[in-house]
């Protein structure tokens, strides 16, 4: 995929009102601090597309991005995140899931792991659920500039074993760009 357009699209607090083209969905979900909206920056190649933050759980929205005026980029809020009220943690978790559950023109759903905690409980879990949605899914290993070399090897080992039903898993470093094209080519298969 070779992306020539990328803007902001609109944000949405419920799924009401979300976009009615039919243009296909990539989502992109993770837990909060995981390095999504660096992602989706460095992806499109433009600084400042997604707005990033040191803090945690900043998302909290469905955020629509318009790629090359034929598909949507889509983040959606982290999970994970403690230090917010439970009230807070559950509407995110009802919006985060029925969007996943019900949206139709989901096509792919990019689940970014932080590849220096692989195997966590809370990604787990996310992957189980886009199975059971019947949702493809592949496999973004962020932060990847920051392991060693071992860790690497580690790192590619837990989730290879943990996550069977991936379409692909890439591993990705915002910083250097490493797995960029990778993950563009594997996006360009499902946003046909």
């Amino acid at each position: 995929m070779n992306i020539v357009s990328a803007e902001f699209f609109c944000s949405y607090s419920s799924l009401n009102g979300l976009p009615s083209d039919g243009s296909p969905e990539i989502v992109f979900v993770g837990r909060s601090n995981v390095g999504k909206s660096s992602l989706l920056n460095s992806l499109c190649a433009r600084k400042g597309l997604a707005k990033t933050s040191s803090t945690p759980g900043k998302t909290r929205l469905i955020n629509y991005f318009h790629i090359n005026q034929a598909l949507y980029f889509v983040d959606l809020p982290g999970y994970g995140y403690a230090k917010v009220g439970q009230g807070e943690r559950e509407s995110w978790g009802k919006l985060l899931t029925g969007y996943i559950q019900k949206r139709q023109e989901i096509a792919l759903v990019v689940a970014l792991i932080d590849s220096r905690h692989p195997g966590m409980a809370s990604d787990l879990e996310m992957m189980e659920f886009l199975d059971y949605c019947g949702r493809p899914f592949g496999i973004a290993l962020t932060k990847w500039d920051k392991l060693t070399q071992a860790e690497k090897s580690k790192a590619r080992r837990t989730v290879e074993s943990c996550a069977p039903k991936a379409k692909f898993i890439v591993n990705y470093s915002s910083f250097s760009g490493e797995g960029r094209e990778k993950l563009l080519t594997q996006l360009d298969i499902f946003s046909q």
